[in-house]
């Protein structure tokens, strides 16, 4: 690996770690950091199945079941039966859920702010096009 490719996996590495170290002091009753993923594409999909979540996530319907059952029982998310098919089961996330959600949106406007106020406006703005950039790029 190059001197800079190593400094930016070292760098990428170690942001990723910040991230992923506020999301696990988020665990609330063995909520991890999947459950949090699908907390909040429920929240933000409304009317989602488990099937879309699957879909959405490339997962097995059968593990999504019983990541389901986990957020189920923890009363972060409920399901309801459809009211017009009855195979149907309909998902939203419970109060409890959606603070889960807002304390990660709130460490994420704090972590905005934190670097708004390191860069420059121009700074900013061309870290900002290169993020998009890569999101754009980048498919998993």
């Amino acid at each position: 690996m190059k001197t800079i490719e190593k400094k930016f996996f070292d760098t990428f590495t170690e942001f990723q770690c910040l991230i992923l170290a506020h999301m696990n002091k988020g665990d609330i009753n063995g909520i991890t950091a999947s459950h949090y993923n699908i907390i909040e594409f429920v929240l933000r999909k409304k009317g989602s199945t488990g099937k879309e979540i699957a879909s959405a996530f490339k997962i097995t319907p059968a593990a999504v079941s019983k990541q389901l059952k986990t957020l189920i029982t923890n009363d972060f998310i409920i399901q309801e039966q459809d009211e017009t098919d009855r195979r149907k089961f309909i998902l939203s996330a419970t109060e409890k859920g959606k603070l889960v959600i807002e304390n990660s949106e709130t460490f994420r406007k704090k972590i905005t702010r934190q670097t708004m106020a390191i860069l420059s406006p121009a700074e900013l703005e061309h870290f900002n096009s290169l993020l998009s950039k890569i999101l754009s790029e980048i498919k998993l």
